[in-house]
């Protein structure tokens, strides 16, 4: 658990001392102004939106689990998702929690297995849905932002995005392959382990083949048996990415600057890429960075850049890690796991 905290506050660190830098750079009396007239009805409904996203969250998890056969009440879904929400903030990039997700879903009778292919079956709806958006986004804002930086990012954002859909494709066709590497890695490395640990790893590996099996099975039914529940996942996959990128817009409003609704929506899907390179716990620094040049073009003025990041962050990170924490406390009995997962 030590472990654990310490990423947090890592991350915390991170993100506060960027959203300082920003606000230390642009602050002056028009932020001040633009604070203190900010409509408060504006806050509210960007908080009622992320809160929206975690139900959305909740039922597309309640979707792919009725699909391979596991009823679960919407309730567990959502707080899965919550719970999940705290451990993906000290993870590298922005795309974590996955694991802890699995964890809860087995402890509700699913098969570890069949578990991980509703997550990664999240993961690919949401892969597929930024993947397809991306090249639009990239259309809207070609020749906004300049600098090959800024380039590189995007390109290596979609790069691993592709790299991970390549493998699970992969995992899905060859299961028998996947088995027969993680075989080999696992005997080539037999003689760092020692002799007396023979009778674990053959455990070990045993459980492996199980459990790719299991995956392999969900995915596939998934695809072929499952698709309606894949198909009501894609659907909530498109609303849950639309509420949250629907925020920016709310606070930009309430800042009484125009709200641009397509332009904040590609300026976040192009974000959401950058994001998911595992550079720091939780994005932080790349995720507030990213955005100051990124929303810029949405800002009438410079000064309103840092307040409008420091907004952002608050209502969809900081707000993650106080719901991740509160329902945590309900949710997860074994507080060591969560120190296991940053840990790998």
């Amino acid at each position: 658990m030590n472990r654990f905290f310490k990423w947090l506050v890592i991350s915390l660190l991170l993100s506060f001392t960027s959203i300082v830098f920003l606000l230390v750079f642009t602050v002056d009396t028009t932020t001040i102004d633009s604070i203190l007239n900010i409509k408060k009805e504006a806050i509210l409904a960007a908080i009622a939106l992320q809160v929206f996203s975690y139900i959305v969250w909740g039922l597309r998890t309640k979707f792919m689990c009725q699909s391979l056969g596991h009823d679960i009440s919407l309730l567990k879904t959502t707080e899965i998702a919550i719970s999940s929400l705290l451990v993906a903030a000290v993870t590298p990039s922005s795309a974590g929690g996955e694991a802890l997700r699995v964890h809860l879903l087995s402890k509700n009778e699913i098969p570890i297995g069949q578990a991980t292919s509703v997550v990664i079956g999240e993961r690919l709806t949401d892969a597929f849905l930024i993947l397809v958006t991306a090249p639009i986004a990239l259309y809207i804002f070609r020749g906004v932002i300049p600098g090959e930086n800024f380039d590189i990012l995007l390109i290596t954002g979609e790069a691993v995005l592709l790299s991970a859909l390549g493998i699970l494709i992969y995992a899905v066709w060859k299961p028998h392959r996947i088995k027969r590497m993680i075989h080999f890695l696992v005997h080539r490395t037999r003689r760092f382990h020692g002799r007396k640990t023979d009778e674990a790893l053959a455990h070990l590996l045993k459980k492996v083949d199980t459990e790719v099996d299991d995956f392999h099975f969900g995915l596939r039914y998934l695809l072929r048996k499952g698709r309606r529940g894949l198909l009501y996942g894609t659907i909530c996959t498109i609303i849950y990415r639309c509420t949250l990128y629907s925020i920016l817009p709310i606070i930009l409003s309430g800042l009484n600057q125009p709200p641009e609704v397509v332009v904040a929506f590609a300026a976040q899907i192009l974000l959401t890429i950058v994001m998911i390179i595992p550079a720091t716990p939780g994005a932080s620094g790349v995720a507030e960075f990213g955005a100051s040049s990124l929303f810029s073009v949405l800002v009438a003025s410079p000064a309103l850049i840092g307040i409008t990041v420091l907004a952002w962050r608050a209502l969809t990170y900081y707000t993650n890690i106080i719901a991740g924490s509160f329902v945590s406390l309900k949710v997860l009995k074994d507080a060591d796991f969560m120190s296991s997962s940053v840990e790998k």
